[in-house]
């Protein structure tokens, strides 16, 4: 018989594989649809209309849905790790299918995130699993989780009003940093309703109790912002980096998310606490070259299409400008 790791195990993978092929089901959908009407970058909705993005739609929804019940059966040191299996997907497939090709450096950069992400997982400490939603609820009314919430929503109030505007058609962390903050919500909240199904489930009911209602809205509003801003990420950025630094940012917030709530961290020794300030440093490295990749990217195939071509500048330039990638 299936033991309850094992079972996590299974599903969690599954869950990565779902949605490392989502991304790239995703951005094929959204590159069609960029053909057709006004970008999501630039705040359209055309991808709507797209069957191959609603394919990716579901193939997400599956992979989360299995990630959901993944946590219901595994603790989260198990499962976020297993995370990372969707980013080396997703490059793979982006490299053969939407030809983004991660280079040498990049390649290098995801093994950083990778490798910091992990640390920091392995390290962080073992959380103990309330027994009723009641308890889940005054674990989320403690002042530190509740000040941590109106820091996240203060953050993403800012970065959607001030930043976006302004920067979020060139700075990748705007649009992640929205998607991360959010979801490092959206997993204390899943984790309140999954615990109150497996209690019903077990006998204890938890469904007629508010607080499971109030965390179920928390988590569907949350998920729909998810959904939009990573919409705009894909859109905008190449999938092979928006991959490797939204599950950085989404590992390194839902960690200090459920530490802050769960109150984790208590008891932690020298060595565990090292290990995690090394993993930050290690991912910190992770991104800068995968941003730096990015920029060689974008400025070698441009410079190869002003060599080759017979065309002015002037003329390349009012091309670019009516072509779908742009």
């Amino acid at each position: 018989m299936v033991s309850d790791n094992e079972m996590g195990l299974i599903l969690a993978v599954s869950s990565s594989v779902f949605i490392g092929s989502s991304f790239i089901l995703k951005k094929k959908g959204l590159k069609r649809a960029a053909a057709n009407g006004t970008r999501a970058g630039f705040g359209g909705y055309t991808y709507l209309l797209e069957p191959l993005w609603w394919v990716g739609l579901v193939t997400m929804t599956f992979g989360e849905i299995a990630n959901f019940v993944a946590y219901v059966y595994a603790p989260a040191v198990l499962v976020t790790p297993l995370g990372a299996l969707s980013i080396i997907i997703s490059a793979i497939l982006a490299h053969f299918l939407l030809d983004e090709k991660l280079r040498k450096m990049g390649v290098w950069g995801c093994v950083c995130c990778i490798v910091g992400s992990v640390m920091i997982v392995i390290h962080a400490p073992q959380e103990q699993t309330p027994n009723s939603v009641e308890e889940i609820w005054k674990l989320a009314m403690q002042p530190a989780f509740l000040i941590y919430v109106a820091i996240s929503m203060s953050i993403v109030l800012a970065l959607i009003l001030y930043c976006e505007p302004l920067c979020g058609q060139t700075n990748i962390l705007v649009y992640i940093g929205i998607c991360s903050l959010m979801g490092s919500l959206t997993v204390m909240s899943i984790k309140a309703v999954g615990i109150a199904i497996k209690l019903t489930f077990e006998g204890i009911n938890q469904i007629w109790y508010p607080e499971t209602w109030f965390f179920a809205m928390v988590a569907a509003i949350c998920v729909v912002m998810q959904m939009i801003y990573l919409n705009k990420a894909l859109d905008t950025f190449n999938a092979a980096i928006v991959s490797p630094i939204y599950y950085v940012m989404f590992t390194t917030l839902t960690i200090v998310a459920s530490a802050i709530m769960f109150k984790d961290w208590n008891g932690q020794n020298t060595d565990s606490i090292a290990s995690e300030i090394c993993g930050f440093i290690t991912v910190l490295t992770g991104t800068v070259i995968l941003h730096s990749t990015r920029e060689e990217e974008q400025a070698s195939p441009r410079r190869m299409r002003w060599q080759d071509s017979g065309k002015s500048f002037d003329e390349e330039h009012l091309t670019s400008l009516y072509s779908p990638e742009y």
